[in-house]
This record gives structure tokens, sequence and C-alpha cells, in this order.
């Protein structure tokens, strides 16, 4: 239940409202308790009210992150297929992600230990259960597809501008086999072979065939 706020405007929803906002307009690092209570118009000790800290804040936009971006009731879902069920779940959560390319700083830096957080843990241990993954190998391999995706966000990130939209997919391979293109050949005949594949290393192709061989390698039944 809400609690009561200056002239009636605060709530955690509206704190985490106001910190998105930030993220995705001004960077990560306009996130500050000052910078939230300047975009809500109040003074900083009115957020304390309802969290203790910047990290307390940073914890319930990671948790809205994975509630929007994840999508749980397939990854729950035991009457479909284990390996379909963990394929949308990151294919859902790393395009969702993407779309605030600031999130992956963010993401990385506090702790995934909210409601909706342990609700994607316990479901992807399930899938993976389901799949006959499970105990002490089924705990590593949901650590392992977590950080997969994670850190492959991270590395399309580094090439965003955190306070805009990112481009379409399609452009942004364009812009990297450009940069491709000026790479000598004599100099690296290996990478000039293959640039055509290396600049699609942020696409989802890509992706998609990481995920698949890291499944495979865990056992997941295709």
């Amino acid at each position: 239940m809400p609690k009561p706020g200056p002239r009636g405007i605060l709530s955690d929803d509206v704190i985490v409202d106001a910190a998105l906002l930030l993220l995705d307009t001004r960077g990560p690092e306009a996130m500050s308790m000052r910078g939230i209570a300047t975009q809500l118009g109040v003074a900083p000790n009115a957020l304390y009210t309802y969290f203790p800290d910047k990290a307390a804040v940073l914890r319930a936009v990671v948790d809205r992150l994975i509630g929007t971006h994840a999508d749980l009731s397939a990854l729950a879902d035991s009457s479909g297929l284990p390996r379909a069920r963990i394929r949308t779940l990151a294919l859902g959560l790393r395009a969702g992600l993407i779309r605030h390319p600031g999130a992956a700083s963010v993401l990385l830096g506090a702790p995934m230990d909210g409601p909706q957080a342990m609700l994607l843990g316990e479901h992807l241990l399930s899938a993976l259960a389901d799949a006959g993954v499970e105990g002490p190998s089924g705990a590593r391999a949901s650590y392992l597809i977590i950080v997969y995706l994670l850190g492959s966000v991270a590395l399309e990130a580094l090439e965003l501008d955190p306070t805009r939209p990112a481009p379409p997919e399609e452009d942004r391979i364009a812009a990297r086999r450009q940069a491709f293109d000026r790479v000598p050949a004599e100099l690296f005949p290996r990478t000039a072979a293959e640039a055509a594949t290396m600049a699609t290393y942020i696409g989802t192709e890509q992706f998609t065939w990481g995920l698949d061989r890291l499944l495979d390698g865990l056992g997941v039944p295709a």
C-alpha cells in the first residue's frame, strides 16, 4: 500500500518511474537521490520515506526491468518444452533491456534480489529441472545462463548512447561492418575474412547461436 508522501504524489512506483526516466534520458549517472528528487519536484529527504538509500532504488529499478521484460509466465509454463521456455525468456529479456541502453550498468551494479528477480531464478531452476538438469548442476546452469544474458547485453550496450533509444539492429550491424571494412587485411587477414560474421556479434542471430550452444552443453534437449 503506498505510503503517504509530500502532497500525496510519492510512492515506491512513482520514484522508480522517475529513476527509469532519468536512466533513459540522462544515463545511469543521473539516478542519484538528488536527481530523482529534482525530477519529481520534491526535497531529497522526501525519498527516504520510501527507500533508505540509492542502492535500494537501484534494486527496485532492476526488479522493475525484469518484471517488465522477462516473460515469467512462459518460463513457468511446465506444459512447454524447457529449452523453448528458456529461449523465450532470454530473447525477450535481452530485447527489452536493449531498449534501455543504460540498464546494463544498473543490472551489473545492483543485486538481483527483488521479487521479480527471485521469481525469474525460481522458474529458471524449474525449467532446467524439467530438462533433467537439477540440484547443484541446475543451480550452476541457471547462473551461467544469466551471466551469458547479462554479459551479452552489457557488451551491446557499450556501443550505444545510454540517453537515446537504441537504433534498429540492422543499422548497428551495418555500422560495425563499415568499421571492420577499414581493418587492414594484410595485418589481420583472418579478421578481414570474417568481417561479415563478426559485424553481427551484437545481433539476435549471434545471441541465439551462443545460447543454443550453451544449452547444448548443459544438456537441455532441443
